[in-house]
């Protein structure tokens, strides 16, 4: 949800407005304990209540939508599942996959998406990516966001991620279940900046420079 919720600069100039969720029926769990405890084992006996697949759809209050799933318990291969959708195109990750304009009807070659990534690398990427990607940690990624934890504290500069930003991501877990026990029913989504969103500037594009 982080970074599709930067993408959209939720809580700078944006923010979640009510939620909907709905679950489904629970089988992953009960039949991994079968196999591997057997079917007369506690853990086989046990009731559990977290639904295979829970889909939450989320709308701000400028009118756009989320849709974030959870499922930790049926096999699938990995995703990070992070598309965003607007009026000129759509963007996936992981793997990385562009569609744009009248040509949105498939995804961008290879060599069409080599160039775009050339075009538009970040500067975190184009400074550090070579040490990043020594160092590893999926890719690199944690490198990079360490990196720039530390640049914000030695600076004395606003952390990329809030107090508010991560107080309404984490407020999701409690509110679709509120929405799932109530089949559905749309939750109010609590405004924790106090109408600081609208005051808010975007993040932009961060450095370490």
């Amino acid at each position: 949800m982080g970074p599709i919720c930067q993408y959209m600069d939720i809580n700078r100039g944006d923010t979640f407005d009510f939620l909907t969720s709905v679950s489904s029926d629970q089988r992953g769990l009960s039949q991994f304990a079968v196999d591997k405890f057997g079917k007369e084992s506690a853990e086989a006996k046990e009731t559990y209540r977290l639904g295979d697949m829970n889909t939450t759809l989320i709308r701000t209050r400028r009118g756009r939508t989320i849709m974030v799933q959870h499922n930790t318990t049926n096999p699938r291969p990995y995703s990070r599942i992070n598309t965003i959708t607007g009026t000129k195109g759509t963007l996936a990750d992981y793997p990385l996959r562009v569609a744009l304009g009248d040509k949105a009807h498939g995804w961008m070659s290879d060599a069409e998406l080599a160039a775009l990534k050339a075009k538009y690398v970040h500067p975190l990427w184009d400074k550090k990516g070579e040490a990043a990607r020594k160092s590893g940690g999926h890719g690199g990624m944690d490198y990079l966001l360490l990196l720039r934890l530390c640049h914000c504290l030695n600076k004395g500069l606003p952390l990329d991620i809030s107090v508010y930003d991560t107080a309404l991501w984490s407020s999701v877990v409690e509110l679709s279940e509120r929405s799932v026990l109530k089949r559905g029913a749309s939750v109010d989504v609590p405004d924790f900046t106090r109408g600081g969103w609208k005051r808010a500037a975007p993040l932009g594009i961060v450095d370490v420079g």
